[in-house]
């Protein structure tokens, strides 16, 4: 288990912005890696926060995740290997015909499910 939360701030600007919390007292700086395509991410950044255990975590969004589809960077605990978190970028047309069989298919579940309480309702009343 790892010693350290991750909560997100928000993505602006091209970079993906967090804070590191320590979970119990008596560990020191966090060991993040951060991956895309099992490549660390460069130009990440982790200062000191304004609370006590607490650090301020960057990361540049990387140029190859900017393309179709989803694109998930990880956020993991270097000494746990533990995912704190990560964030996916979703763009592209894959992604319009994804979310259009989603919603049919949820369409579906629907009608089946009206169907089913309503024989319910017959059988039962």
């Amino acid at each position: 288990m790892s010693d350290y939360t991750l909560t997100k701030v928000r993505l602006f600007e091209g970079v993906w912005e967090g804070v590191v919390a320590r979970v119990r007292d008596g560990v020191g700086r966090p060991n993040l890696k951060i991956t895309f395509l099992e490549q660390e991410v460069e130009g990440v950044s982790l200062s000191e926060g304004g609370e006590d255990g607490a650090w301020n975590l960057r990361v540049p969004v990387p140029d190859e995740a900017i393309s179709d589809g989803v694109q998930t960077v990880l956020i993991t605990d270097g000494d746990t290997d533990e995912t704190l978190g990560a964030f996916a970028l979703m763009a592209g047309e894959a992604v319009a015909e994804d979310l259009r069989a989603e919603v049919d298919l949820l369409r579906a579940e629907l009608d089946m499910l009206k169907r089913a309480f309503r024989r319910h309702c017959v059988e039962t009343g």
